[in-house]
């Protein structure tokens, strides 16, 4: 088992790397060149980069994935593929997705392009709290705990 993450716009990336080091479970952060690094990553830390095209990480984490691994992502589209794949994914507002929520978020996510296409205005996601990585936190180290079990 191993974690992938859309790392990129990844708010919890630490989170995952120290729950993830505890347990002694491989990281993989999978970030395009723009978002390249020379800070120094723990053993159990791999780090891909991926051309910045688009959906180029989307990608490269849908092929690094296997069944039985769990990935962090906020795109609802790269969670779809994942699950499909028997992938458990994570968003890092502290929920995870599966095949009952999917569907929905797609579906609103789809009407959110329709109206803006149209010219209309949507809300954007709100802001990222720390009470929001207490609650990611929680459930991923949960995760994570009924998984080694």
């Amino acid at each position: 088992m191993k974690v992938i993450v859309d790392a990129d716009a990844c708010p919890v990336k630490d989170v995952v790397i120290k729950e993830c080091g505890k347990r002694g479970i491989k990281v993989i952060l999978v970030s395009s060149l723009s978002h390249f690094s020379t800070k120094d990553v723990s053993t159990h830390v791999e780090e891909v980069y991926v051309d910045a095209g688009p959906d180029a990480a989307d990608y490269k984490v849908v092929q690094l994935a296997s069944a039985g691994d769990f990935s962090v992502t906020q795109d609802y589209g790269l969670a779809a593929l994942l699950l499909a794949k028997r992938v458990r994914v994570f968003h890092h507002m502290g929920y995870e997705y599966d095949k009952g929520n999917i569907d929905h978020m797609l579906a609103t996510r789809h009407m959110g392009s329709v109206i803006r296409k149209g010219g209309g205005r949507t809300k954007g996601p709100k802001a990222f709290t720390d009470d929001d990585r207490m609650t990611f936190r929680k459930i991923f180290s949960k995760a994570l705990d009924e998984t080694k079990k």
